[in-house]
């Protein structure tokens, strides 16, 4: 396996799948990804793990814990980027 194809993350995979600077998404399903997001104590466990890594006290499973919460929020954003970009396409195909 090349050094290159190591360094590939979750999230460079999915943005070969969503390309996000893609307005594909119909104005219904956009809107429903922009209604997505952390309810508040996903915010808040998110919150002490970045406080607690930010002063180097994590054990590895809130490290792996972190982690996956980063890569879901990566996810999020993409779809989220996509969505937006699909509603103002649509708003400039309407006039």
């Amino acid at each position: 396996m090349s050094g290159a194809s190591e360094q590939i993350t979750e999230a460079d995979i999915l943005s070969a799948v969503v390309v996000a600077n893609e307005g594909t998404l119909p104005a219904e399903v956009a809107r429903s990804l922009l209604g997505l997001h952390f309810r508040q104590p996903a915010v808040d466990r998110m919150n002490e793990l970045a406080e607690r890594n930010r002063r180097g006290e994590l054990t590895d499973a809130e490290q792996a814990e972190l982690e996956k919460y980063l890569r879901v929020g990566e996810f999020l954003n993409l779809l989220q980027a996509k969505a937006r970009l699909s509603l103002a396409q649509s708003r400039d195909m309407t006039r």
